[in-house]
């Protein structure tokens, strides 16, 4: 109940700030017209390139110069300007884009900072304003986790995104699929110690990261202005993701190379993929709410199939950005059995979190959840990560979890059985980037440490540690 109520509070807490703020759109010189309606926009003639200066350094804005008037490009360097950050997919195409830009877009209906896009895919022209984004990534890694319970081994990460854009009668529509052939893969997928969740050959996943399923996503939304800068959206189908914690890990820039899944998935986004959702919500550029009904149970070990949609749960979700830079959710929800390895358990589940990302290659995110299950314990998470591209080339960056976990001995015989332990994970990692043409390829590795009790010493080892190498190939970022 505790946890219950501070679900409500969080999303009020984000929620009431939204309700009371005005509109501000601001248009490309930095003017602010909060609370005008917006001018019709102009014809878009083409850019008249001959006046741009391409070798000369970048001038300081002249604070003198009054708000409204035109940004003087002759003194703009376009040849140091780093456009790995842009995501050309948000271009405008015609009037269901710039317009209406939402900012930060994640999985699912999930928002991230303004300033962060999910990805940077490549645009394909379909006719009109239709436009096709592709992306897409392969990631061979190799692990090895050390101790009496560690194991090692080469592995293949996918996933392949088609998204379909346009508008229709004065809204906007999307349809999404994201493939993997991470089901090639044993059904025990790959060694993460202290993960758990989900099963394998009918016995629980312990230690080691489930691939994920061939149909990620099969979903598409439909967006409708309801008033200035506001629109209400409609989103669902037979596989997607419910209004319910942070943008999946392998869609928000703080975790872009860090290849190993968090040990705390199934406490933040072990929803990413379920059967059959339906969200409805309402969107501006700084502020969302939205509610979804979806199936509670997590798919099973047969990861080729796409399982019958069922809507038996629930859930909530508030988000807001106070600036560009910064994105606060909170969401709670009720979810009908969602793992096979604790029927007749439900789970009430609360999550908030704080994305940051400074536009030039910061990113970070720090969360808190806590999965109320029903009936049995309520157990807690933490997670802290972040993503520093230092310069065109070179990436750092690193991951702390912190979380109380009672499935690390699933055998009803041993004498741990159904105990939690709290466990502290730290990881740290570097990637070289380079581009090939169309492909970008990261080259890096990780190395991981664990804090945990010492009764743990028998199963783990007293120092298990962990480390991987990988080459990340991406079209796209």
């Amino acid at each position: 109940m505790t946890y219950r109520l501070f679900a409500g509070a969080a999303v009020l807490a984000i929620a009431a700030p939204v309700a009371a703020q005005p509109h501000d759109h601001a248009d490309a010189a930095g003017t602010s017209h909060a609370g005008q309606p917006a001018p019709a926009p102009a014809a878009n003639p083409p850019a008249d390139h001959s006046k741009m200066n391409h070798g000369a350094p970048v001038q300081d804005a002249d604070p003198a110069t009054p708000p409204g008037h035109p940004v003087d490009h002759s003194a703009m360097d376009h040849s140091s300007m780093d456009h790995a950050g842009t995501d050309h997919s948000r271009m405008a195409h015609g009037p269901a884009e710039m317009d209406h830009d939402m900012g930060g877009e994640g999985s699912g209906t999930a928002r991230l900072p303004r300033n962060e896009t999910m990805n940077h895919g490549t645009m394909v022209p379909l006719g009109g304003d239709a436009s096709l984004m592709l992306h897409g990534y392969l990631w061979p890694v190799y692990t090895n986790q050390s101790g009496p319970r560690g194991d090692d081994k080469f592995y293949v990460q996918s996933m392949a995104m088609a998204t379909v854009t346009g508008s229709f009668a004065g809204g906007r529509y999307m349809a999404r699929t994201m493939l993997s052939a991470e089901p090639a893969m044993r059904h025990d997928g790959y060694p993460n110690l202290f993960a758990t969740g989900e099963v394998a050959y009918g016995e629980p996943l312990v230690d080691r990261q489930h691939p994920h399923d061939l149909v990620m996503e099969l979903a598409g939304r439909i967006d409708l202005d309801v008033g200035e800068d506001t629109s209400a959206f409609l989103y669902g189908g037979p596989v997607g993701e419910p209004a319910l914690g942070p943008s999946a890990f392998m869609h928000r820039a703080s975790a872009r190379y860090n290849p190993e899944a968090p040990i705390t998935h199934h406490w933040f986004d072990s929803t990413h993929i379920v059967y059959g959702v339906i969200t409805a919500g309402l969107a501006a550029p700084a502020w969302q709410v939205e509610a979804s009904a979806f199936r509670g149970r997590e798919p099973d070990e047969f990861r080729w199939n796409i399982e019958t949609p069922k809507l038996d749960s629930w859930s909530v979700r508030a988000s807001f950005s106070p600036s560009p830079a910064w994105l606060i959710q909170a969401s709670y929800g009720q979810i009908e059995e969602p793992e096979a390895q604790h029927p007749g358990e439900n789970e009430h589940r609360t999550t908030a979190s704080a994305h940051f990302n400074n536009g030039s290659g910061l990113s970070a995110m720090a969360a808190f959840s806590a999965k109320d299950r029903v009936p049995g314990n309520t157990l807690t998470a933490w997670l802290g990560e972040v993503n520093w591209d230092i310069d065109r080339h070179h990436t750092l960056f690193g991951r702390v979890e912190n979380v109380a976990n009672d499935e690390l001995f699933p055998d009803h015989s041993d004498p741990l059985h159904d105990q939690a332990f709290r466990v502290t994970k730290f990881q740290a990692g570097y990637a070289y980037r380079l581009p090939l043409g169309p492909v970008n390829l990261a080259l890096g590795g990780t190395v991981s440490a664990f804090a945990k009790p010492d009764v743990l010493d028998s199963a783990y080892g007293s120092n298990p540690m962990g480390y991987t190498v990988f080459a990340r190939f991406s079209f796209g970022d």
